[in-house]
């Protein structure tokens, strides 16, 4: 079935929009699946497929992964098999009828304002590396970008002047996302005084490169946040992802409507949106217990 994960790789890519990192793991959860049919029950073609078969997947898996791992396999093998519908591969889609394990939804890790600006000041912006570090920071925190939005950007897709970044979403969706005064300065600064100086003599066109000169990676970067959280002493466990949760929180607690915050965050459905109303309440509650003399029991 080889040849038909390839063609699948190809409609989620072009058909359907999906991003690189969908795909990859889409890919692996596949691989994954196929190798069992084909080393358990000897299955080389999807004609063959039985409801059963998936079922016996799902169990094996079940032991081994979260149930967040299981729900994303199993929409993995449903996406797989209403392709193979849609190309007249199979008559029936055997998969349709499964539904995907509840996922018990935690709230997302939010540093403080305190957190980022101690973190911010860790970054060293006497150096060519720094002063990228700076940039990187203000224009994920100000604007509340994924990682993948902040290192997919190309040099036209900054509007400086105009004070906005045209960034491709999931599905990849563009849209326009306003960049903050404190992001203009720091881009500004990284931009005239920074970038050519790692490109050295390569051309690339994304906005942000490492000390090669070469694109900068989700590792590089996760590498970067991670070493100035520890030297700022910060004890929540920091990710790009943290700081755009921080982002969206920190915009709700000062006031922020949550149909705005959606469409800054690029999300299509507002109850993503929604959980950033639940870290708030979380929150006002942990203030409210740390502040008011009657709120704590008296031991």
């Amino acid at each position: 079935m080889k040849y038909l994960l390839k063609d699948f790789e190809y409609y989620l890519k072009k058909e359907k929009g999906s991003s690189q990192n969908t795909i990859a793991a889409y890919l692996t959860d596949l691989n994954q699946y196929t190798l069992f049919l084909e080393k358990y029950h000897e299955i080389t073609k999807p004609k063959f497929i039985e409801k059963k078969h998936i079922e016996g997947f799902l169990k094996s898996m079940k032991r081994q992964v979260s149930t967040k791992s299981l729900a994303r396999k199993l929409t993995a093998i449903k996406g797989f098999h209403h392709f193979l519908m849609i190309e007249k591969e199979v008559d029936a889609d055997v998969a349709k009828a499964f539904s995907a394990p509840k996922v018990e939804k935690s709230l997302p890790q939010v540093l403080s304002i305190d957190e980022v600006v101690s973190i911010l000041e860790q970054v060293d912006k006497t150096k060519p590396l720094g002063l990228r570090n700076m940039a990187l920071l203000e224009l994920i925190y100000g604007s509340g970008l994924r990682v993948s939005e902040l290192l997919d950007i190309q040099m036209e897709d900054i509007h400086l002047n105009q004070g906005y970044v045209i960034v491709k979403g999931k599905g990849n969706k563009e849209r326009m996302v306003p960049i903050s005064d404190m992001s203009i300065i720091a881009l500004r600064n990284y931009i005239v005084k920074s970038r050519e100086h790692l490109l050295g003599d390569l051309k690339v066109n994304f906005l942000f490169v490492n000390q090669n000169g070469n694109r900068l990676s989700r590792q590089g970067f996760f590498k970067i946040l991670k070493k100035l959280s520890t030297d700022a002493g910060v004890k929540t466990e920091c990710s790009p992802h943290t700081l755009r949760h921080s982002f969206a929180t920190h915009l709700l607690e000062n006031g922020m409507d949550l149909r705005t915050l959606q469409t800054l965050l690029g999300h299509e459905d507002i109850s993503t949106t929604q959980i950033y109303t639940h870290i708030s309440q979380k929150r006002i509650k942990e203030i409210y217990k740390d502040a008011h003399p009657r709120a704590k029991e008296v031991l």
